[in-house]
């Protein structure tokens, strides 16, 4: 579904991402990891065209898309949840959920406010409710919600376990695991381990901006010495 190939993105004349290749295929769960400053935000924004490449391919189910505009990238069927959360503070849930709306697409789950009420109850109980007045866990699950009423095909989640609490970081992956049992192709940037390790099929390690490995998660466990080196705080 995803293939990068060879990317080179850049912040001015920092260079974050060298030459960085990789590939998610339909269906999967995929987790990129790394530590701070490793580059895997900048890989979610590089398949965005937040950032552009200035070198090498994204290219999203055979079309290469480096080059083209965010919001047609994410027409193109690529939901992307940020880091930020960057929910509309002053709407209400349904309103927010309402801004995301996008046509049903072919190869898709399509996805209704019901369902994304069942799988997020606590949206459901402050449908009402303007996102400022709700925590940090119910705004992250409000961002995922708003971009799964686009339809994607590919969800990519930046830090999904970032700065919430530990009951809602479970309930984050139980519902990673729903939205993959409904055939959502899933790329996740994190830190947290037992967390990628609990959703994910397979583990990308990214450091300096470049591939460290790319395997399971029995693989990376066979291997103590790469997780040790790029992931050890």
């Amino acid at each position: 579904m995803l293939s990068v190939e060879g990317i080179h993105s850049y912040y001015g004349k920092a260079h974050i991402l060298d030459g960085l290749s990789f590939q998610v295929s339909r269906g999967e769960v995929v987790a990129l990891l790394g530590r701070n400053g490793a580059g895997k935000s900048t890989t979610m924004k590089s398949v965005m065209q937040l950032v552009r490449p200035r070198k090498g391919k994204v290219v999203f189910q055979g079309t290469d898309v480096v080059g083209q505009s965010a919001f047609r990238v994410a027409k193109a069927g690529i939901g992307y949840v940020p880091e930020e959360r960057r929910i509309f503070t002053d709407l209400t849930v349904m309103e927010n959920l309402e801004v995301g709306r996008q046509p049903k697409r072919e190869g898709a789950p399509e996805w209704t406010v019901e369902q994304l009420f069942e799988i997020f109850p606590n949206l459901k109980e402050r449908r009402s409710n303007r996102g400022k007045h709700m925590s940090g866990g119910e705004q992250q699950m409000l961002t995922i919600a708003r971009t799964l009423m686009g339809n994607p095909m590919l969800l990519l989640l930046d830090e999904p376990s970032e700065g919430i609490a530990p009951v809602i970081v479970e309930q984050m992956a139980e519902t990673i695991l729903k939205l993959k049992a409904e055939g959502l192709t899933v790329m996740i940037s994190e830190q947290n381990l037992h967390f990628a390790r609990a959703v994910a099929d397979r583990a990308i390690i990214v450091e300096s901006g470049e591939k460290k490995f790319d395997g399971s998660f029995a693989d990376l466990e066979a291997h103590p010495e790469i997780r040790d080196a790029y992931l050890s705080v």
